[in-house]
């Protein structure tokens, strides 16, 4: 494997879509401070996550300042870790300084990480270890990029909330891996929508369907914690299931385009029809969801992962003046405003990580924080929704106590978690 400079993290696994934030939209900017780094002094990596999306943002952060290293890894597989710091080591051999003893293995590995003097920290692990990593690196005073999304439920959605806000307080930079925010023809696009383009936004549709992912065989060494973990992707105490996984990028650019407003409630569906096999764990391969918004504003979203069926990743924005349309490199509006992006690109991973560092140096510190935790509650709200099959508001999602995964201090190797059987709405309770 090698990493060109416009290699995005997902492609180290398999392609696939994302998105970002825009100009006009801010970047939650805080008050400068005094005390932040100059522009000779070497700032510290550490990258927490070794898997594909960990390499490439490594990268990615690696080639955002000239005065950058990394100096730390961690994972809990060493496999894993041997393998991303191979890969950088030959992208960037300059910039890779991780001495053995700055490797770090295990579930508490990313606490060694975190105390070993690194500036910024890369957060690329599962979404379930999110919440509780990126407390600790508030905690210790570290600046942050955090992959999406942020939690796999309510209770992780209010704790990455809490420390969000310590990070502002502390005057930390905090970014989160919502690339399509960092899109430059997103950024236009979403901005003119805000600006009154399409006169008031009356409906957005958006869908992501493609086909199926990764998956590994169970090796006879194995413990059922262990193939769990490698297969992370298909248990939603791990991944939240694919709608918060994956498909919250395009929730996300729904609610970017109604000026950042939560819905009131929701209500859908989905289902596995053709992911039925053990190996996919409990998650589901389509949803169909509905969220209504203030003022009788809608919201949808249709999603699958199926193989041999049309894929299709857009957003849609309806107005009372006109529509908005994105979808692969088309950006446009139609109606009383025509307009198409015909103005400079640039790769949206590399740019979140460059305005991250820039952030950094000029002691003006960004925060992602509540538009990361919002959008990930999205997605939760939609799980919860097609589980159940019932009608769910934003108050009682979000008030929500229920954990779908084990006590995040008491994983180990040995750990037996009874994974529930895929839901079943009407029958499965979620609130």
């Amino acid at each position: 494997m090698s990493i060109s400079e416009n290699t995005n993290r997902r492609d180290f696994i398999k392609s696939t879509g994302t998105v970002l934030v825009g100009s006009t939209i801010g970047l939650n900017l805080a008050f400068p401070l005094q005390g932040f780094p100059k522009s000779n002094d070497v700032l510290k990596v550490g990258l927490i996550g070794c898997g594909g999306r960990g390499t490439g943002a490594a990268s990615q952060a690696l080639k955002a300042d000239p005065n950058v290293i990394l100096t730390a890894m961690a994972d809990v597989f060493q496999d894993r870790l041997d393998q991303s710091y191979d890969i950088l080591l030959k992208a960037v051999p300059d910039k890779v300084k991780v001495p053995k003893e700055n490797r770090f293995v295990g579930f508490d590995a990313y606490q060694r990480l975190i105390d070993s003097g690194v500036d910024v920290v890369l957060l690329t692990t599962p979404p379930a270890f999110r919440p509780e990593q990126l407390t600790a690196a508030v905690n210790a005073g570290k600046h942050i990029f955090c992959e999406k999304p942020v939690a796999v439920d309510a209770p992780g959605v209010r704790k990455v909330l809490a420390a969000a806000k310590m990070a502002k307080e502390k005057g930390l930079s905090l970014v989160s891996g919502f690339t399509f925010r960092y899109d430059l023809p997103k950024r236009e696009l979403f901005g003119r929508v805000q600006n009154g383009e399409i006169g008031e936004v009356k409906m957005v549709n958006s869908t992501r369907n493609g086909g199926g992912l990764w998956n590994f065989e169970r090796k006879p060494e194995w413990t059922d914690m262990e193939y769990q973990m490698r297969n992370w992707y298909y248990y939603d105490w791990l991944s939240g299931d694919f709608i918060v996984e994956m498909v919250v990028h395009n929730l996300d650019m729904m609610t970017w385009a109604i000026g950042s407003q939560m819905p009131l409630r929701a209500f859908g569906t989905g289902g596995r029809q053709s992911r039925v096999d053990a190996k996919f764990g409990n998650i589901y391969d389509h949803f169909a969801i509905e969220f209504d918004f203030a003022n009788g504003v809608k919201g949808y979203n249709f999603c699958r992962q199926q193989d041999g069926c049309t894929s299709k990743n857009s957003v849609e924005i309806i107005g009372t003046e006109g529509t908005a349309f994105y979808q692969g490199n088309v950006h446009k509006i139609s109606g009383k405003n025509n307009w198409e992006y015909q103005g400079e690109k640039k790769d949206m991973y590399q740019t979140q990580h460059n305005e991250l560092f820039a952030s950094i140096r000029a002691g003006k510190p960004m925060n992602d924080g509540e538009m990361m935790a919002n959008s990930t509650m999205l997605g939760i709200l939609g799980r919860m929704v097609a589980y159940s099959g019932q009608s769910i508001t934003w108050e009682q999602a979000m008030n929500s106590n229920q954990v779908l995964g084990p006590d995040f201090h008491k994983y180990d190797w040995d750990l037996k978690w009874p994974v529930p059987p895929p839901a079943i709405p009407g029958v499965t309770k979620v609130v």
